[in-house]
């Protein structure tokens, strides 16, 4: 019985490897037929049969060959009734090749050329979005999440009643979430490196720059918790108004977040403060020499 399992074991091993060689096989031979045929393609003398096969390539969405065509017509239709489509087509073979540098660059080119053409509202979205497309993580530089905040209010500004703007205002929202998270991981960073004055700086600012966002009660926190750490650490001359600092913080947060899950921490903060301030108040005051 065992003898029996191994024959079948080694024969559909030797059947799969065998399936996968002529399957590899196959495929290296229509890449190969796929690839003459395209050589042939672009050694044609006809522009107008090259223009159908690149229609032909970008319909199958066969971006690459469709591009290497579109790019060799473009100067030879450029003055011709075709130009258009040839544009707008060459263009979207950059986007979803992931080459957003140069589709940026395609897409703006085409609103220059072709300012009064239906298609032009939709190639200033997509160049917004190209920058959206190159958009990194938070942690890294983020000019070209400020550059798609700018291009999309301006696609809103200009467009009003296009029915791109939800997307637009969507795109927009979550540039600003990747951004107030920079600011946020930035602002940490101080604190945690016990920078407790540039700290509660940075998070102030970042608090004002962020009004609405849902997470204020927490960079308010920090705020104080920064304020807290920073008089505790003064000298004594200088702990006084810094813990009183801390009450002002402590307030302001109160009456701007009182609903919120944090007061128990900031109502912490408040009594310490308080408690320091009378500790410091009823010390005998040091004679100096």
């Amino acid at each position: 019985m065992r003898f029996f399992v191994f024959i079948l074991a080694v024969a559909f091993a030797f059947s799969s490897c065998t399936f996968l060689s002529n399957t590899g096989n196959s495929i290296a031979f229509w890449n190969h037929k796929r690839n003459a045929s395209f050589a042939k393609i672009m050694k044609s003398k006809d522009n107008e049969y090259k223009l159908r096969m690149a229609e032909k390539y970008f319909v199958k969405k066969d971006y690459n060959h469709a591009e290497q065509l579109y790019e060799e017509l473009f100067p030879i239709f450029k003055a011709s009734a075709q130009f258009e489509d040839l544009y707008y087509k060459f263009a979207f073979c950059s986007f979803y090749l992931k080459d957003y540098t140069n589709a940026e660059n395609l897409f703006k080119g085409f609103v220059e050329v072709f300012p009064n053409s239906q298609k032009a509202e939709e190639m200033e979205y997509m160049r917004a979005f190209c920058f959206f497309k190159q958009s990194p993580k938070a942690e890294l530089d983020q000019t070209n999440t400020t550059k798609t905040i700018g291009f999309m209010q301006a696609f809103i500004n200009t467009h009003p009643g296009s029915p791109r703007i939800k997307d637009a205002t969507d795109i927009i929202d979550k540039c600003r979430v990747k951004l107030e998270l920079k600011d946020f991981e930035s602002a940490q960073l101080y604190y945690d490196m016990s920078l407790f004055k540039a700290a509660s700086i940075t998070f102030t600012t970042l608090l004002n720059s962020y009004p609405d966002s849902q997470k204020g009660d927490i960079y308010k926190l920090y705020v104080i918790r920064a304020d807290y750490q920073f008089a505790a650490l003064s000298i004594e001359e200088r702990k006084e108004d810094r813990f009183q600092q801390v009450i002002t913080d402590c307030n302001d947060f109160m009456d701007r977040f009182p609903d919120s899950k944090l007061s128990k921490e900031v109502q912490n903060y408040l009594t310490s403060s308080q408690n320091n301030i009378k500790n410091l108040k009823n010390e005998p005051v040091k004679k100096t020499s």
